[in-house]
């Protein structure tokens, strides 16, 4: 599970699997789409604002330290700068909102779910809501969505879905699975190498609020995505099955269970 710092995290957790909405199967009728050449972006104010916001989605650890509370920056469950289908890329998901969210039981506007993505999978606190961060993020994630249909599903949203197979996942064969194909990056105690490879767990790892703490969306990311450059490699088993390893390992609390 090789992931670099720029590219995605592979993460999951067995014990509170229900912390994040269960994932929703790709319709027949998903809209294929493709985002803008990155050298389109305008030479203009906005275009400031959409290159700064890239920035950050690049690199959270400096252009919003204040916000982040770990060792990770936006793309690394983003990949290719929120580009890649697949991959929850941004253009998908900006289409979508505003939506209702189980997780909170609210409908939520973008900026909200980009409220999340700090509060959880960067285990820090949340930006203000007309800020630099939030705003400069909104423009991106819009200008990577030039000409798709507002509340289209568009092929490649989220990571596709892979059902349970009949075995149930375990810890172990996980383990195996970690130790062959994702140690080598991010080491044996799950730390990663800093600046280079992200944590997949730890205190400087995403917090059990987050998303990828649902052993169903970790498996889909990883199987999806992992080892880097070789994505669908893994069996359904094997990525079920390293998910569940990986969200074993201790991690910060879910700030909701938490003062």
């Amino acid at each position: 599970m090789i992931v670099r710092s720029g590219v995605a995290l592979a993460v999951g957790l067995l014990a509170l699997a229900v912390s994040a909405e269960p994932l929703p199967p790709t319709p027949a009728n998903a809209v294929p789409f493709t985002p803008p050449d990155p050298t389109s972006i305008p030479d203009s104010p906005l275009g400031d604002m959409i290159r700064f916001g890239r920035d950050v989605f690049t690199d959270t650890q400096r252009y919003a330290k204040p916000y982040v509370g770990n060792r990770l920056n936006c793309v690394n469950c983003h990949l290719d700068a929120g580009r890649l289908a697949d991959s929850a890329p941004l253009w998908a998901a900006y289409v979508a909102y505003p939506a209702f969210r189980t997780k909170n039981d609210q409908v939520n506007t973008f900026g909200q779910r980009l409220e999340g993505c700090f509060r959880y999978s960067m285990n820090g606190r949340v930006p203000p809501a007309n800020g630099a961060v939030i705003t400069g993020l909104t423009a991106y994630a819009f200008w990577l969505a030039t000409g798709a249909p507002v509340g289209a599903h568009l092929a490649g949203r989220g990571y596709p879905e892979v059902a349970q197979p009949p075995r149930k996942p375990s810890v172990a064969r996980g383990e195996h699975v970690y130790e062959a194909h994702c140690a080598l990056c991010h080491q044996a105690d799950g730390a990663g190498v800093k600046e280079t490879f992200p944590p997949v767990w730890g205190r400087e790892s995403y917090n059990k609020g987050a998303g990828m703490h649902r052993v169903a969306t970790a498996a889909a990311f990883i199987k999806a995505n992992m080892p880097l450059g070789q994505g669908n490699t893994l069996t359904d088993q094997e990525a079920w099955d390293v998910a569940a390893y990986i969200n074993s390992k201790p991690r910060p609390a879910d700030p909701r269970l938490t003062r």
